[in-house]
């Protein structure tokens, strides 16, 4: 399924859009699984559930862009739309449900988190290299008009969130003492988590025109649902070019 703003791409801008998608994804993956290994490392290594929570998201992350190249590696990668917004979905939800559950058994436990130097290291790295990500995804998803690119993009801005959560945890651990900021943090992790996934689920990324219409590039199509007034679901976007 095609969005309508993606109908006034060229097939040499859609081609090329499309190959630029795909490479974000590898270079996500890749940045993402090094950040994966090394959180969880230190996360094990300080018994630290935030850690964790934020390595575990990296591979998720990982996941995510692994379905975009999935897509992007498609004929028609428009086909394969619905059913990625799913897989992330999936991914998020089972994210959320694992910080929640770990989380929950530090607030609840005895054990509380060493301080990680290794840890705010990788999240302060975080914090600087996946907004540039994430606003290279936004852009392209918009012009695509993908709403699988938008929804990754979005799981890229999670990472940044996360990153900003665990650094601040992290730090209020080593210098404070407060070792509950750290299930703490990661709590918040999986709240964001669970928000993006029902938003990825449903297709709801209004906000960036970048949502898959129906086959006959009718409004009721976009899944975005009733009330939305964006020039993509209404079709007056369409209409006006």
């Amino acid at each position: 399924m095609t969005s309508p703003i993606s109908l006034t791409l060229s097939p040499q801008r859609r081609v090329q859009l499309n190959r630029r998608s795909l490479q974000l994804a590898y270079a996500t993956a890749g940045y993402n699984l090094i950040e994966g290994v090394v959180a969880v490392a230190a996360g094990a290594a300080a018994s630290s559930t935030a850690l964790l929570g934020f390595g575990l998201d990296s591979f998720d992350e990982v996941s995510s862009a692994l379905v975009v190249i999935w897509q992007f590696r498609a004929r028609v990668p428009e086909a394969r739309e619905r059913l990625a917004l799913r897989l992330i979905a999936v991914s998020f939800f089972a994210l959320a449900a694992w910080v929640t559950v770990d989380a929950a058994r530090s607030l609840l436990g005895t054990e509380q988190a060493d301080t990680s130097p290794v840890g705010i290291a990788i999240a302060a790295t975080s914090v600087v290299v996946m907004p540039l990500l994430v606003w290279a995804k936004r852009r392209t998803g918009r012009e695509l008009g993908s709403a699988t690119v938008v929804a990754d993009s979005m799981q890229t801005m999670l990472c940044t969130y996360l990153s900003a959560i665990v650094l601040i945890g992290l730090l209020l651990n080593a210098t404070l003492g407060w070792w509950w900021a750290d299930p703490a943090a990661a709590l918040v992790i999986a709240a964001v988590a669970v928000r993006e996934g029902v938003q990825a689920w449903r297709g709801e990324q209004c906000d960036d025109c970048a949502i898959p219409a129906a086959a006959d590039g009718q409004a009721e199509g976009c899944g975005c649902g009733p009330g939305c007034t964006d020039a993509c679901c209404t079709g007056t976007d369409q209409a006006s070019r």
